[in-house]
């Protein structure tokens, strides 16, 4: 079956096949007849002394009738086999893909913040120790508590306040941020660093790319077992800030939308985005239980 029925050469497994068959009768007739008994067909309507063509039909049909079960039984067997070979290749395919897509997130994150740390270093600010502190355990959050398929919300919101704070040393009175927590955040789960990808994503374009005092709304409302997630920024002011905007906000936003399809079935979450002249603005309801 492997070399011949599997590789859809089925006329020569089944000349092969009804060989086999018939070379087993003759044998069978045989040994029956030397060894065992000259009345080699007695439940047969006739007896029969040599190899007929009554009894070899009739034989090689009850043969087949048995190879054709065992045949459907390895079938299945392999069917079942195969079918969890893809299986498992497709959820370690996802896993990889995944895996892939949080490691986009955090060095573009890192290299964002240390080009900050930079800045801050050549100016001898003060301020450079305790940003440095800052980073040191977002590092530790990414590198150590992202490598589940889930992490806590309250270890995930934590990581959030410590991205804000370090945000908030570094701009000063430059920008304001409102962020509300509502709700039973205990025991709820949520994808790493998936809500950090919007914050950062509204400072890089929303603080970064505009002159004077900006604001960054965030809040996070838990209902039962879902979270209700809303964050919005001002659009950057000028015409080629808005282009670069489109387009690498776009990146991160695709990367966001892959991660909730790989991670999330789809009743487990609404993620909308909307764009106006003004504010740029994200709302996620996903299942936090």
């Amino acid at each position: 079956m492997p070399k011949f029925a599997f590789k859809k050469n089925y006329i020569l497994y089944l000349i092969l096949l009804l060989s086999a068959i018939f070379i087993m009768v003759c044998l069978k007739f045989n040994l029956t007849y030397f060894l065992v008994s000259q009345s080699v067909w007695p439940e047969g309507p006739e007896t029969i002394n040599n190899l007929t063509l009554n009894y070899t039909v009739d034989m090689m049909f009850g043969e087949l009738y048995v190879i054709t079960f065992v045949t459907a039984i390895k079938i299945t067997l392999d069917f079942l086999k195969e079918h969890k070979r893809v299986t498992d290749l497709e959820k370690a395919q996802l896993e990889t893909e995944l895996l892939f897509l949080k490691t986009q997130i955090s060095p573009h994150f890192f290299f964002n913040t240390l080009n900050n740390i930079y800045s801050l270093a050549v100016e001898n600010s003060k301020k450079t120790p305790k940003i440095i502190l800052k980073l040191a355990e977002l590092m530790r959050y990414m590198l150590y508590e992202t490598k589940n398929k889930r992490q806590s919300l309250e270890n995930e919101i934590l990581c959030i306040q410590n991205y804000l704070d370090l945000e908030r040393v570094r701009l000063n009175d430059n920008v304001e941020i409102d962020m509300s927590i509502s709700g039973d955040i205990q025991d709820k789960e949520i994808s790493p660093i998936l809500l950090l990808t919007f914050i950062e994503n509204a400072f890089k374009h929303g603080v970064h790319k505009n002159i004077g005092e900006v604001k960054i709304e965030i809040d996070l409302s838990i209902k039962e077992d879902f979270l209700y997630f809303r964050i919005s920024n001002p659009m950057p002011l000028k015409t080629g800030h808005k282009e670069r905007f489109d387009r690498s906000s776009g990146i991160g936003l695709e990367n966001v939308k892959k991660r909730l399809a790989l991670g999330y079935n789809k009743n487990d979450y609404n993620l909308k985005i909307k764009n106006n002249k003004d504010k740029f603005i994200v709302k996620l309801k996903i299942k936090v239980s």
